[in-house]
């Protein structure tokens, strides 16, 4: 079997741009220039994310499918957007891999990549493949566009806000607690549907912005004890997290819903007065559960405790 090294940096261009496909009418120059050109979408302002994938920090190929690793490049990206309502237009994609990495492991990477892109509806406009040293590293800037008042951001919250979830929580971090622990070869099975959760979330988040039901919003992707902690902290306010309102996947732990991170939901800010409207919106396709609420007194808490810290690399 042929590695990357044996066919060449330009001929692995070549064979993603002949996986992408033609972009659309917005895209003026795509993949193969020097650097793309994008129409800007009329009326609204261009919202900019970016999230590199390490071997070995972020992933592992010991437990995760190359089309995983693709898949889940992007997703993280899309959930930043998610987060923030805003719709993606354009994605480019920088690679850093080592030489002795299989073409068929290339080839099934980028199409794990491009399956998501296709359903997000988020061309891949360009990029950057270089040689590493040791590990696989992948870095996603993703663009998209919003209506300047309907973006959310996670400083919107105040005190009496309602502290609201999708989804269940833990279920990502428990698996690969598992898998590392066992360090099981080929066993780790992520269901394929939970990298597109974040392209669902998006479309719910729109809706909630274009309503107004929501005060602030941000992903799940350290834990939620992080994200509470990061959107009261840049609301000025504190939080109280009930432990027994959390929805803890069955197959995880309070603490890995706490803490685990690698969950593609969404954490919500709702004033009291749109929380039937929220509840109404957003329970016509997944489910929301209130775990708290954000107070006027600064503390952080998990029931009458500390609430603690989520997922950080340092």
């Amino acid at each position: 079997m042929r590695s990357i090294s044996e066919i060449g940096e330009h001929h692995l261009i070549r064979r993603i741009r002949e996986r992408a496909g033609d972009p659309p009418s917005w895209v003026t120059i795509g993949i193969g220039d020097d650097a793309a050109v994008v129409e800007p979408a009329r009326g609204e302002l261009d919202v900019i994310t970016t999230d590199c994938q390490i071997e070995d920090v972020h992933f592992s190929r010991a437990w995760m499918s190359m089309r995983e690793i693709g898949a889940k490049a992007l997703a993280v990206n899309i959930s930043d957007l998610a987060a923030m309502a805003a719709a993606p237009r354009a994605a480019t994609l920088s690679l850093a891999l080592p030489p002795a990495l299989l073409v068929d492991d290339f080839d099934a990477m980028i199409d794990g990549f491009l399956d998501l892109s296709r359903l997000a509806k988020v061309p891949l406009v360009g990029g950057n493949i270089s040689r590493s040293p040791g590990p696989i590293v992948i870095d996603v800037t993703l663009i998209g566009s919003a209506r300047r008042r309907r973006i959310l951001t996670r400083s919107g919250g105040a005190a009496g806000h309602l502290l609201f979830v999708t989804g269940s929580l833990g279920a990502a971090a428990a698996r690969i607690e598992r898998f590392e622990d066992t360090n099981t070869q080929g066993s780790y099975e992520r269901s394929e549907g939970s990298y597109e959760r974040p392209v669902f979330l998006l479309n719910l988040a729109r809706e909630v912005a274009a309503n107004r039901l929501a005060s602030a919003c941000m992903d799940l992707s350290d834990g939620l004890a992080d994200g509470v902690s990061q959107m009261a902290t840049a609301s000025g306010t504190g939080a109280v997290v009930l432990s027994s309102k959390v929805p803890v996947d069955p197959t995880a732990t309070l603490e890995h819903a706490l803490r685990g991170g690698e969950d593609y939901e969404l954490l919500f800010a709702v004033p009291p007065r749109r929380r039937r409207g929220f509840e109404k919106i957003a329970g016509r396709s997944t489910t929301v559960t209130c775990v708290g609420e954000m107070t006027k007194a600064p503390d952080l808490l998990l029931d009458e405790g500390p609430l603690g810290g989520g997922f950080a690399h340092f």
